[in-house]
C-alpha cells in the first residue's frame, strides 16, 4: 500500500510540473508571439540564442524532471517538450516566422489572447 500511496503522490507531482512546464512554454511563446525571435532558434542569431538560452534550460530541466517521473510511472515520455524541441532549429525559407509560428502554437494550446 505504501508503494501505490508514493505512485499517487508522484503522479499528482508530475501532473504540477507538466502544468508548470506548460505555464512557461506558453510565456515564452507570448514573448516569440510579439516579435521577439529566438525561440525556435530559426535563425544563426548569437545574440537571440543567448537571450533565449535561459528558457531553452529552465524548459529542458522541467523536461528531464517529468520524464524522470513518467518513467518511474511507467509512461511515455513528455510528449510536449519533444515537439517543442524538433519544432525548433533551421527552418524552410518559405517557413513562416517564428512570431507567426509561435501564435500557430499558443492557438494549439487554447492559450491564444485576443
Amino acid at each position: 500500500m505504501a508503494k501505490a500511496d508514493r505512485l499517487e503522490r508522484l503522479d499528482v507531482r508530475r501532473e504540477e510540473v507538466e502544468a508548470e512546464y506548460r505555464d512557461a512554454l506558453i510565456a515564452a511563446l507570448r514573448v516569440a508571439a510579439s516579435g521577439q525571435w529566438g525561440l525556435f532558434d530559426h535563425q544563426k542569431d548569437k545574440v537571440a540564442r543567448t537571450r533565449v538560452a535561459p528558457v531553452i534550460a529552465a524548459l529542458g530541466e522541467l523536461a528531464d524532471e517529468i520524464d524522470g517521473m513518467r518513467d518511474t510511472l511507467g509512461l511515455e515520455p513528455f510528449a510536449l517538450h519533444q515537439r517543442f524541441m524538433a519544432a525548433r532549429g533551421p527552418a524552410a525559407a518559405d517557413a513562416v516566422g517564428e512570431p507567426r509560428q509561435a501564435k500557430a502554437w499558443l492557438e494549439e494550446m487554447g492559450a491564444a489572447t485576443a
